[in-house]
Order: C-alpha cells, then sequence, then structure tokens
C-alpha cells in the first residue's frame, strides 16, 4: 500500500471555495481511501492506497470535490518518495532559513527552464528560484506575501496548461512526515 497527499488548490482562502475538512476525510474514505488524514485547512490530505495512477487519483478526488461542493477544484497527488526526495533535493539552505521564507511549488507535469526565461532573476535578488522535478523551490527572504518574484512567478501566462499549487517549508517537511510510513 503507498501512501500519498493530495494537495488541493485555492480552497478555504478569503472566505470563498469552502471545503471542511472533516467532509474532506469522509469524501476521500467514501472513494475508498485507507488513513485519510488532513492537515491545517489550506488543502492537505493524505491517503493510503494501493492504485499507483497519482493523475487518476487526483482525477478522481477532483471530480468528487465538484460533485459534492459544486465548485472544481484543481488537485495533484504525489507519493511520500516523491515528497521526499523533493524535500532532499532542496538547493536553499533549508535548515538555516526560517520557514516562511522557503516554498515549494507543485506542478502537475515537469517544467523546463525556458518557461521562465523572461524574468529578469537579478532584478529580484535577494529572492531566488530553483527548479526541480515537477516542483519550483522559492527563497524569499521577507515571506511570501511581500515576494514581488512570487507575484512574476505566478502569473497565468507562466503556469498556462499546468496546475501549480505551493506550500511553505513547514508544509512540505509535515507531508513528507504524514506519507511516511
Amino acid at each position: 500500500m503507498t501512501t500519498y497527499a493530495a494537495l488541493l488548490r485555492g480552497i478555504n482562502v478569503g472566505g470563498s471555495r469552502k471545503v471542511p475538512m472533516a467532509d474532506l476525510r469522509a469524501l476521500m474514505e467514501g472513494l475508498g481511501h485507507d488513513n485519510v488524514r488532513t492537515y491545517l485547512q489550506s488543502g492537505q490530505a493524505t491517503f493510503a492506497g494501493d492504485h499507483g495512477d497519482e493523475d487518476a487519483l487526483a482525477a478522481e478526488l477532483r471530480e468528487a470535490i465538484e460533485k459534492r461542493f459544486g465548485f472544481v477544484v484543481d488537485v495533484i497527488v504525489r507519493d511520500h518518495a516523491y515528497l521526499k526526495a523533493v524535500a532532499d533535493a532542496c538547493p536553499f539552505p533549508a535548515a538555516e532559513l526560517e520557514a516562511k521564507q522557503l516554498h515549494v511549488t507543485y506542478f502537475s507535469a515537469p517544467v523546463a527552464e525556458e518557461r521562465f526565461a523572461e524574468i529578469d532573476r537579478a532584478a529580484f535578488l535577494p529572492e531566488e528560484f530553483r527548479l526541480g522535478d515537477r516542483a519550483l523551490y522559492l527563497y524569499a527572504p521577507n515571506g511570501l506575501g511581500r515576494s514581488k518574484l512570487a507575484e512574476q512567478l505566478s502569473k497565468p501566462r507562466l503556469n498556462k496548461g499546468l496546475i501549480a499549487t505551493s506550500r511553505n517549508w513547514n508544509t512540505v517537511l509535515k507531508l513528507v512526515e504524514m506519507t511516511d510510513g
């Protein structure tokens, strides 16, 4: 049995697109998933199953959420091995930084450097980003809310054709922990 994390994009933010975590857990259990747990209110759930196809799991959950709550939620599903590999591959000194300074954006598919070629990286220093395996690591020393680079990276044209959802470093590590075992 494999343990996965489901990353839901844009729920319970600003009072809209509400998905109560107890309802999400019940929905996922109703889909046949085991050991369903949620983390915070911002769209993380872990579960165990034998399915193996992350894209199919994400599509199944997206459809179930739309049917139950009446709106579409983008979902990315990743297994423990992937989540751990992303955390281990962090190109920034995570242990030396505050969690609010480091974020990972998970993508639904691989992303090439060329997608971000128009961004003048030097203009945003000391903020930086680096790409990984279907992930983007963002170092924002003053936090995400004040980050001009994060604003540029979230432009729709840069993420066209992808699902992209970001998590702070504490959440990245917590998802690794929750999917371990």
